[in-house]
């Protein structure tokens, strides 16, 4: 339970599903974590669940404003005196159309899917030391297509190839940059999903498990993904894009 012993990790909207998971999780590992969400009292509430105590410290910010991700970042160095991993995971959904989706809405998941992965590396690459690494949370949509969800799945196919060119410029300063691609995972924002399409949860969830393992993932499998690749066991793998989904993809 050690493997980023003296590491220093941000977790972006750390606050619930996958984010509160890996957070919860680095920590366990030996980290020491800020979690950042802009829903400060849950932030509050995962740091003060975090093992060891005094490990994690939570930041209240919106990822899409460079000024709440300097301040994330100067968060980290400021208070552990470094910074070695960054977990990219703050994101929305929104399932329509083209035909349904309002301009501000399009622009409001850019923002928070893509914009603030752009910002977060912008401030966090200069703070990192060799051997850094990056993982961004894309979606096994951003690897192909899916029904009503046209700035989701843009964003996060966005995500998976921001990923690779990141990947490129920072090698050779020893950083690495992967992305984690989920499928169907029971997270509030999976159940939001469910609300938004006037859905019955029990028949959406079906649906989400319709893959060859049978059944949707959980927060903690995701989070074990994003720990390997945030960990030296992951040093000579950088650019990639791990898809981690049960077998839906396949």
């Amino acid at each position: 339970m050690n493997t980023l012993a003296g590491k220093v990790a941000i977790v972006t909207g750390g606050a619930s599903g996958i984010g509160r998971a890996t957070a919860l999780l680095f920590a366990r590992e030996g980290a020491r974590v800020v979690v950042a969400d802009i829903d400060g009292e849950a932030a509050e509430a995962v740091a003060a669940q975090a093992v060891p105590e005094g490990s994690v410290v939570a930041v209240r910010a919106d990822v899409s404003r460079p000024e709440d991700c300097r301040r994330i970042v100067a968060t980290a160095v400021d208070t552990f005196g470094g910074l070695h991993v960054l977990f990219n995971n703050a994101g929305i959904i929104r399932r329509t159309t083209a035909l349904d989706l309002d301009v501000e809405e399009w622009d409001r998941v850019m923002a928070v899917n893509v914009r603030s992965v752009f910002l977060m590396c912008k401030y966090a690459v200069p703070a990192m030391t060799e051997g850094g690494s990056i993982v961004n949370t894309g979606s096994g949509w951003g690897l192909k297509g899916g029904g009503n969800a046209i700035s989701y799945c843009a964003s996060k196919a966005a995500v998976v190839n921001m990923t690779r060119a990141l990947a490129i410029d920072h090698a050779r300063a020893g950083i690495r940059v992967n992305s984690v691609n989920p499928g169907d995972t029971d997270t509030p924002m999976l159940r939001d999903e469910a609300r938004q399409l006037g859905e019955d949860w029990d028949a959406f969830a079906s649906d989400a498990a319709d893959r060859p393992m049978g059944r949707a993932g959980t927060p903690d499998e995701i989070a074990q993904a994003v720990l390997f690749l945030a960990s030296d066991a992951a040093s000579y793998v950088t650019g990639s894009a791990l898809v981690v989904d049960g077998g839906g993809l396949a």
